[in-house]
C-alpha cells in the first residue's frame, strides 16, 4: 500500500502545478494575455490558492523564472551547482567553453520561453523591467566568473587582447536567450546543433 502524501509534499506538488500552468499560459498568451483566474483554472486550484501561494502575478513569474533557470526549487546558486563547479575545475580552456555551452543549453531549454516573457513585458511594466535587469546582472556575474577562470587557464592571454570583462560580454551574447530563441525557436536549429555552434564560436572568439 502506498504511503499517504504528506501535507508538505501535497503543497509542493500544488505549487509546481501552478508554476507549470503559468509557464504554459505565459508562453502561449504572453504576460498581459494571461490572468490569475486562467492560471488557477489550468492548475485545477482556486484563485485564492494562487494569491495565497505567490501574492501576485509578478511574484509568480519571478518564481517561475528562478525555478526554470535552476531546474529545481533548491536554494543553490548557479556557481555552486555541480555543472558549474565541473567547468571551473576543468584545466583545458577549450573543454571549459564546451561545458559552458552545454550548461547554457540545459538552462535555456527550460528557461528561454520564460525569459522571453519577462523581456517582452519589461517594456511596459517597471517591476518586470527591474526583474529583467536583475536577470541580466546575474547572468553577467556568472559569465564573468567563468571568464576569469578561463583567462587564468590561457598563459598567453585570450585572443585579440580580450580580458575577462569582454570575454564575459561575448559569452552573454553567444549564450543568451535572444540568440538561442532566434536560432532554435525561430530558425528551427536542433538544440545540440546550437550547443556545438555556441561552444565552437566561443573558442574561435576567445582562444588564441
Amino acid at each position: 500500500m502506498a504511503e499517504p502524501i504528506t501535507r508538505v509534499e501535497k503543497a509542493r506538488r500544488t505549487r509546481m502545478r501552478m508554476l507549470d500552468a503559468a509557464g504554459r499560459l505565459f508562453a502561449e498568451r504572453g504576460w498581459s494575455g494571461t490572468t490569475i483566474d486562467e492560471i488557477a483554472r489550468s492548475a485545477d486550484v482556486g484563485v485564492q490558492t494562487v494569491y495565497f501561494t505567490f501574492g501576485n502575478k509578478r511574484a509568480l513569474l519571478k518564481e517561475l523564472l528562478d525555478t526554470a533557470v535552476a531546474g529545481d526549487a533548491d536554494p543553490v546558486a548557479t556557481l555552486d551547482r555541480p555543472w558549474a563547479l565541473e567547468l571551473l575545475a576543468e584545466p583545458d580552456p577549450a573543454k571549459q567553453l564546451r561545458l559552458q555551452a552545454a550548461g547554457a543549453r540545459r538552462i535555456l531549454e527550460r528557461s528561454a520561453p520564460v525569459l522571453e516573457v519577462v523581456r517582452g513585458a519589461a517594456a511596459s511594466d517597471p517591476e518586470l523591467a527591474e526583474l529583467w535587469r536583475t536577470s541580466l546582472g546575474q547572468r553577467h556575474t556568472v559569465q564573468l566568473h567563468f571568464a576569469q577562470a578561463l583567462e587564468a587557464k590561457v598563459p598567453g592571454g585570450l585572443r585579440d587582447g580580450h580580458d575577462a570583462g569582454s570575454a564575459a560580454d561575448i559569452a552573454m551574447t553567444l549564450l543568451g536567450p535572444e540568440t538561442y530563441v532566434l536560432l532554435v525557436t525561430d530558425r528551427h536549429w536542433a538544440p545540440d546543433r546550437w550547443q556545438r555552434w555556441a561552444g565552437d564560436s566561443l573558442a574561435r572568439q576567445l582562444l588564441p
